[in-house]
């Protein structure tokens, strides 16, 4: 499943019971600002959350992957996100959370039988 940004907005105009056009108006602003100061070559740290940054990729030799010709590819500079300590430990503590009830121990048939309802055929 994947959250799009009108989910996002959603979110965020029910959790601070703004209109859904001041929440976007509110998404908008957090996604210039990281932009804006990614493009100034600043890095962004939201404690408990992660850190943004951008990360410059040198100049290299590819290949063209349908004729198998050499290709130059330019440098260029990419976003890069790092998971703060608390997110990466709130992700597990859910994704165990999760988990935990799937592993039910699996019952054997006669364990199953162990009541006096005749099986289903």
């Amino acid at each position: 499943m994947v959250m799009t940004k009108a989910e996002l907005v959603e979110d965020v105009a029910r959790a601070a019971e703004l209109t859904k056009k001041d929440a976007e108006r509110l998404v908008e602003i957090v996604f210039e600002s990281i932009i804006e100061t990614l493009n100034h070559g600043e890095k962004i740290e939201l404690r408990g959350f992660g850190s943004f940054r951008v990360r410059e990729r040198g100049a290299r030799r590819g290949r063209n992957p349908k004729t198998g010709d050499p290709v130059n590819i330019p440098a260029k500079r990419v976003p890069y996100f790092k998971p703060g300590k608390e997110l990466k430990e709130l992700i597990n503590e859910e994704s165990a959370a999760k988990q935990a009830p799937a592993e039910a121990p699996a019952t054997t048939d006669a364990a199953a039988g162990s009541d006096d309802t005749p099986p289903i055929s």
